[in-house]
């Protein structure tokens, strides 16, 4: 003879699935909010932003004096295609094909750069300090949007978005410190005896 189940389970069991129920409903109300809308608008930004580097970071490298430097530069260039490569899953994730946006203030930091190697001297230091001013400003703005998108990500319960997006976060701050390690360990005072 099967046990009757109680009134308090049979309440406790229609209050959890009303609360699924209404999770799936929120979940699909997040998705059409301008909210997510917004996080996908700094999606397409950012995916945008490490297309262009992946096309931009050689023309630095190559512009380098130090073999230090370059070998920096070369190294966030093969983190930069992985992020490019964590930012189409993320798209998929959200049930879209990946998608740029042009970012405008990346343009700038971008053709800042380029202006920064065209206005010094070819193997000067002055050049790699000037590289690295650059490159910390496109990395800054990248530490901003990553850890806003991860931000956005957690808000709206997409957890492996956000661990993708958490994992980049720490590779750009990475790269802005080893930045700072090569301007203070060398170039900086070399650039300054020039």
């Amino acid at each position: 003879m099967p046990a009757k189940t109680s009134t308090a389970t049979r309440k406790t069991a229609a209050r959890a699935n009303g609360r699924e129920q209404q999770s799936g409903s929120n979940q699909e109300q997040m998705d059409n909010s301008k909210f997510h809308q917004l996080f996908m608008d700094e999606l397409k930004d950012i995916y945008w932003v490490e297309k262009n580097l992946v096309k931009a970071l050689p023309k630095i490298q190559k512009a380098a004096t130090s073999e230090e430097l370059a070998s920096c530069i070369g190294e966030h260039l093969e983190e930069t295609k992985n992020h490019v490569s964590r930012l189409e899953e993320i798209f998929e994730m959200m049930g879209k094909k990946p998608q740029a946006k042009k970012c405008e203030a990346m343009e700038g930091l971008l053709a800042e750069g380029q202006e920064v190697i065209a206005d010094t001297e070819e193997d000067s230091m002055v050049r790699d300090a000037g590289i690295i001013i650059s490159s910390q400003k496109i990395e800054h703005y990248e530490i901003a949007s990553y850890g806003s998108l991860r931000t956005l990500a957690n808000v709206m319960g997409h957890r492996d978005a956000a661990n993708l997006l958490e994992q980049t976060l720490e590779e750009e701050k990475n790269a802005d410190s080893t930045l700072t390690e090569v301007a203070e360990g060398q170039v900086n005072e070399a650039a300054a005896k020039e």
